[in-house]
């Protein structure tokens, strides 16, 4: 298990891995049949709160982990997304295709949702071009929301990363001469390992109280095998409502892990962005958190989530900006 450390936010230390041009990884490779898509759009995608394990690297190339993947991520001046990585093979390529939901029409999908009725949501579109869903590892998912709660991005990340550096099976090689050991590293601890590790040292990686409900969580999963793949492939309905059985999973966690973690489109987590969205472009102001998830189902249909996605980002960015 690696020394635990911190990274700024947004930031990866420049002596972690060796340059992109290093012979150890791949050259840059296109990722065929996207949406084109800009910087800024990739950097909201990576780094706008559906994934943890993404850290800007230089300029507009990123480096980051999802499932036992590690890989470089960065958009060209056209729009085209080219992908780089340590003994990069065709199984990678499947892999990241699933994980950017290639296979997904997004033209169409974004095409379906009702933005010639609705102004502000044009507006998101037209500010956002290619902002997608990521496809994570539903365990995964589960065990980054489950860090999520009344915490900042920047936090979270800092969990999973040292779950990941003290608790998770190393990605790259070691010995002398390989890269600084750090987080991205190591990809996160499975959940029965996470069974296996006692609270004191779960909350050694800066859980607090978020420590217990890991610990539970895991120990349940492990006294019910196959449920994780169940509750995955349950229509949302039920699935939600399964995962809100788990310690410290409420509808917003829930609707997180199925939308990120399940492609469950229907999803629409509700945040302080949204509730603040919400209020301000659709009048629903002291409006409760249920409540809006409910209107955002009725009024943005079976792909509120894509919706969601759209709302959040733009107010983020207008929040940015006021402060």
């Amino acid at each position: 298990m690696g020394k635990a450390r911190q990274v700024k936010p947004g930031e990866l230390p420049s002596t972690s891995f060796p340059p992109a041009d290093d012979a150890t990884w791949s050259g840059w490779q296109l990722l065929p049949g996207h949406t084109p898509i800009a910087p800024a759009v990739l950097a909201e995608i990576l780094d706008g709160g559906q994934a943890f394990r993404w850290y800007r690297e230089n300029n507009d190339a990123w480096v980051g982990t999802f499932g036992s993947s590690l890989l470089r991520l960065s958009a060209d001046a056209g729009g085209a997304l080219r992908w780089s990585a340590p003994a990069a093979s065709a199984k990678t390529s499947l892999a990241l295709a699933h994980y950017w939901e290639g296979e997904r029409p997004l033209d169409s999908l974004v095409d379906s949702l009702p933005w010639r009725s609705d102004a502000h949501l044009a507006r998101c579109l037209a500010e956002f071009p290619g902002l997608r869903i990521l496809r994570q590892p539903f365990g995964e998912t589960l065990l980054c929301f489950l860090c999520s709660a009344t915490k900042q991005i920047v936090q979270i990340k800092q969990m999973v990363g040292l779950l990941a550096e003290r608790h998770g099976e190393r990605l790259t090689p070691g010995g002398a001469g390989s890269p600084e050991p750090v987080s991205l590293g190591y990809r996160l601890p499975s959940w029965a390992e996470i069974a296996e590790i006692p609270e004191a040292e779960l909350r050694a990686c800066q859980l607090g109280f978020r420590a217990r409900y890991i610990h539970q969580t895991a120990k349940f999963i492990a006294a019910h095998p196959g449920w994780l793949e169940e509750t995955e492939a349950l229509p949302y309905a039920a699935a939600r409502e399964r995962l809100c059985l788990l310690p410290g999973v409420g509808g917003k966690v829930a609707d997180c892990v199925l939308l990120f973690g399940a492609g469950r489109l229907e999803a629409f987590p509700v945040d302080t962005w949204i509730l603040k969205a919400m209020a301000a472009r659709y009048g629903l102001a002291g409006w409760k958190p249920a409540q809006v998830a409910q209107f955002g189902r009725a009024h943005f249909g079976p792909l509120a989530g894509l919706a969601q996605q759209y709302l959040f980002a733009w107010e983020r960015r207008m929040g940015r900006a006021r402060t």
